[in-house]
């Protein structure tokens, strides 16, 4: 692994990066490019392939420049927003005005600290062709970003968050390895929707302005390239579709297109949908790829633009590397095919796998997403569980999804405020519903019904209790050897997860914590964090670290940023971030590239 330099040696070269960058990358433009603007044969100034969060705030750049947008995407209008709008609203901030309020002390030092211990870029920083050459530039610029403008930006269109910042990816236990050294999790108020917004209205007011047109059910299949540019897109018009958000629309086509603009933004998500894509990428240290998985996003995040793109001569770098949970739950009551939702858990529930063994640190809730599922594949099954308390999941369970936190999503502070003195709704239809759950008075009644919801017959009573006593017998000192045991202490010393995330120190089998309950965890599809190589301005990179002329990408199909600017892991709250970011970069660079 290549050697990274201090986290304090890098403010000059950020610094650097930062407002040279993008010097450079005009100067690049200017030198490798044509120059730019809509001709007699163009359809528009620009063409946007993706209504998602980047695809919207691309968009919105581009007509706030005063250029014409064509904006296409392969599903109905009910679906404008895309993934955003599902997500829980989770905004990765530092030294924020909600930090501060906690008592958090945060600062740029510790955060641009903890990307590196995360993201171990290992993939050629130095080398200008190197992997994770950009991704690294990206990861400098977003830490920044998120340091600084970040929530000034968002505040001024009228963004807001709840107080309590979450602590998420709490890490492997070395303050310069993976993880979070504080909280920096910000639930946006109005969770996924509100962040989408926004933009929304920007976009749809540029559309009444006559600066957008909107393509719905336009599936480009192709990229059309004239003397090594990229001129415009080419595909299939599906039929009509009156499909609910987030429910599979029809493939049927009807028609055919072509349409020219000088520059084309791609910003058509990732690949959690296509599970053979996903199994296909599966990097080989997270074992053998899972066989049973559920679906974290919609069916039409298929991937499908990254081999188009790729043809048209973008590098995709970094395939491997991917972002899924280990706490999925098969969803009731699902809106797209395999629906799956996340426990997003608080410190105190044990984790055992199939069989039955206690995973050790760092494979603890909140800690370490991606160890924890190398875990999980490396016991040779593609579950693990939950055991837990009624008085836990009252406080600690948290379900990802707008539509799953109604009183966040509809910013409702009587509802929210009831969860001090019950169990969310959403928890409870679950428990009720959800085929995942079990509940017990007793733990042998758990362990029958953990063994009959499997079929496996894998967990034996006795050594399960013996692994609980063990545990139980640590909560009787404020103090302990029991890395978990420790984290809940940890925890508690923190106003806001004592607050609202973390269940009073007990002991599982304490009767008066119960009933008992045992939760069976899926391995959720998510995030690619890979994609296509672009450098600070959003342009397409080719093998040869190249821009192609007139092609940029931004979101998720460009790894959030350079092809990878999350590394091997995510730090939470930075999936939205990262296209809220790389779709300003790509919009203002693409406005500028046909001014």
């Amino acid at each position: 692994m290549e050697n990274s330099p201090a986290p304090s040696a890098l403010t000059r070269r950020r610094a650097l990066t930062v407002a040279g960058g993008a010097l450079a990358a005009t100067a690049l433009a200017q030198a490798t490019s044509p120059a730019f603007g809509a001709s007699a044969a163009s359809d528009a100034d620009a063409i946007v392939v993706g209504g998602g969060l980047a695809g919207l705030v691309a968009t919105a750049e581009l007509a706030a420049a005063g250029r014409r947008v064509l904006l296409l995407d392969q599903e109905p209008a009910t679906n404008l927003g895309g993934q955003a709008f599902w997500s829980f609203g989770g905004l990765f901030l530092v030294d924020s005005d909600e930090q501060r309020l906690m008592g958090i002390k945060d600062s740029q030092e510790l955060a641009w600290q903890d990307w590196l211990g995360t993201a171990g870029f290992d993939r050629g920083v130095d080398d200008a062709k190197g992997q994770d050459h950009w991704a690294y530039k990206w990861a400098e610029a977003y830490v920044d970003f998120a340091s600084g403008e970040k929530r000034s930006w968002l505040a001024g269109l009228g963004v807001q968050w709840f107080p309590i910042v979450g602590w998420a990816e709490r890490g492997g236990g070395l303050a310069d390895g993976h993880g979070n050294s504080v909280p920096r999790f910000h639930v946006t108020w109005g969770t996924g929707p509100a962040v989408v917004e926004p933009f929304e209205k920007k976009v749809r007011a540029a559309a009444e302005a006559g600066k957008v047109t909107f393509r719905f059910r336009h599936r480009v299949d192709g990229l059309v390239t004239t003397d090594g540019a990229v001129t415009g897109v080419r595909g299939a018009v599906l039929e009509p579709s009156n499909a609910a958000r987030g429910k599979p629309s029809s493939r049927t086509v009807v028609g055919d297109f072509e349409l020219r603009a000088p520059v084309v933004i791609v910003t058509s998500g990732g690949i959690g949908a296509n599970h053979d894509l996903v199994r296909q990428n599966w990097p080989a240290r997270l074992g053998a790829p899972p066989r049973t998985m559920i679906t974290g996003v919609p069916a039409h995040v298929d991937g499908r633009m990254l081999a188009i793109t790729e043809k048209a001569g973008g590098r995709i770098v970094n395939p491997d590397r991917m972002w899924h949970y280990t706490e999925g739950l098969r969803n009731y009551d699902p809106i797209w095919p395999g629906h799956g939702i996340r426990i997003l858990p608080g410190p105190s529930s044990m984790w055992f796998d199939a069989t039955g063994k206690r995973f050790a640190a760092p494979d603890l809730p909140g800690y370490d997403t991606l160890h924890t599922l190398g875990s999980i594949t490396a016991s040779g099954y593609d579950y693990s569980w939950f055991v837990t308390t009624q008085k836990i999941i009252a406080k600690e369970f948290a379900l990802s999804g707008s539509e799953q936190n109604p009183d966040l999503t509809e910013k409702n502070i009587w509802m929210l405020l009831s969860r001090i003195w019950q169990t969310p709704e959403p928890i409870e239809k679950f428990k009720k519903n959800g085929v995942d759950f079990v509940v017990a008075t007793t733990l042998s009644e758990l362990v029958r019904g953990m063994n009959k919801l499997t079929g496996d017959g894998l967990i034996d009573l006795n050594a399960l209790k013996r692994q609980i006593d063990a545990r139980d017998r640590e909560m009787d000192n404020p103090y302990s050897k029991d890395a978990q045991v420790m984290g809940i202490r940890n925890a508690l010393s923190y106003p806001g997860d004592s607050l609202s995330r973390t269940a009073a120190a007990h002991k599982i089998l304490d009767p008066n914590a119960g009933p008992l309950i045992a939760v069976r965890l899926n391995i959720l599809t998510r995030k690619t964090l890979g994609g296509l190589q672009t450098d600070l301005s959003g342009r397409v990179l080719n093998a040869a670290g190249t821009p192609v002329p007139g092609l940029y990408a931004a979101g998720e199909v460009s790894g959030f940023g350079g092809g990878g600017v999350h590394g091997y892991r995510s730090l939470e709250g930075t999936f939205l971030g990262g296209c809220l970011f790389s779709g300003r970069a790509a919009g203002r660079a693409a406005a500028a590239a046909t001014a």
